[in-house]
């Protein structure tokens, strides 16, 4: 016991020194948070031309849901949102080690080869203040109780994921697809509430208003992010090889098509498996910020799962994509920005490794269930 008190804490005395030193004066993405909550709290615009890159791209419903945060002064909520995004980590991996229907490895190691493949996401994350570990836990814990015949749970789960990112409208059809109908239904509910949730601030011109500047700034800040090195998305990755235009934008689209297909067709050969919605939700996730016109690299973190699946079944792939998928994942953890240099790490973002790293790891998880291993 006094071991496990000391090892607590030297590892609470760490974060404290890498919170203070490190990240404190950051977390960028945080501060867009609480901004729009403090402009919620107030009725006031929230999506300024002003804030430039650090422009709001949430829905409105988010920023109603910051105001708590926004009570509080910007240094202790970024604490606060600091000790949260730490707590999380561990509960994300847990969640990718739950969904796995059978383990051909222990616990800790999976945990431990995933945290390492990963690390760099999460440090990525706690310097931003970003929401993705967030939101990957509780699409996961909606996956669970979707398992686990707990639809009206389940349903409100996906509708709050869906407010902190609108990506998890992708996992509506999931449900649709799996009979979740009850579950569906309560997404439905929620999403509807989230619409209307700004009325008692805004009141109701008011709430159509921002969700029209919501759409307004998403979509006329896509084109301009499509080259940005960091930028992992499908629409990005060519652009970056074609340069931007309509060749580019075919492919993309039709890139899509093609891997929206192969997410369909693992739902389909589902029967017979025993769990078969881990590997769906380590897909979909995956499919995320490829899909995503602004999917930064550092969203892939909520591809824990898929990260966990390949650890767990690699003897399962055929011996060339087992090979391909393990340099895939290393090549995306190891290729650091502080090891390799400025000009190396350029060239690594301006061609898009990381997006083929992960269509590598997708083709993984795709013959897993082709193979009906998971």
């Amino acid at each position: 016991m006094t071991a496990r008190l000391a090892s607590g804490a030297i590892l609470l005395a760490a974060l404290v020194a890498l919170f203070g030193y490190k990240i404190a004066a950051k977390m960028p993405d945080f501060e867009v948070y609480w901004r729009a909550g403090g402009r919620a709290a107030a009725a006031e615009p929230l999506y300024r031309e002003e804030d430039e890159h650090f422009r709001l791209k949430y829905l409105p419903a988010f920023a109603v849901l910051a105001i708590p945060a926004a009570m509080l002064p910007l240094p202790a909520a970024k604490a606060i949102w600091f000790g949260i995004i730490v707590a999380l980590i561990p509960v994300l991996l847990a969640l990718s080690l739950a969904l796995l229907p059978t383990r051909c490895r222990p616990a800790w190691a999976l945990a431990l080869v995933t945290f390492v493949l990963m690390a760099k996401f999460y440090g990525h994350e706690l310097v931003l203040g970003q929401v993705n570990v967030l939101f990957a836990v509780i699409v996961i814990a909606g996956v669970q109780l979707v398992a686990n015949r707990r639809p009206i749970a389940a349903g409100l789960l996906f509708a709050l994921a869906l407010i902190i990112k609108p990506y998890a409208v992708l996992f509506l059809p999931w449900l649709a697809a799996g009979r979740a109908m009850r579950a569906l239904a309560a997404a439905a509910a929620g999403v509807l509430a989230a619409f209307v949730l700004p009325v008692p601030l805004y009141g109701w011109q008011g709430t159509v208003a921002l969700h029209g500047d919501w759409w307004r700034t998403v979509t006329e800040s896509t084109a301009p992010n499509l080259l940005n090195a960091d930028n992992v998305s499908l629409a990005a990755m060519y652009a970056k090889w074609m340069g931007a235009g309509a060749a580019s934008a075919v492919l993309a689209t039709g890139t899509a098509a093609a891997l929206l297909i192969v997410a369909a067709l693992a739902v389909f050969r589902r029967q017979g498996l025993s769990r078969p919605e881990g590997l769906e939700t380590a897909l979909l996730l995956t499919l995320i910020p490829l899909l995503s016109p602004q999917g930064w690299d550092y969203v892939f973190l909520i591809a824990t799962p898929a990260v966990t699946f390949v650890a767990n079944y690699d003897r399962d792939l055929p011996s060339p994509l087992r090979l391909a998928a393990w340099l895939a994942l290393a090549t995306v953890a190891f290729t650091l920005y502080d090891v390799v240099g400025k000009p190396a790490y350029g060239y690594f973002m301006a061609w898009s490794v990381v997006s083929v790293c992960y269509l590598v790891v997708l083709a993984a998880i795709a013959i897993l269930r082709w193979r009906k291993v998971a």
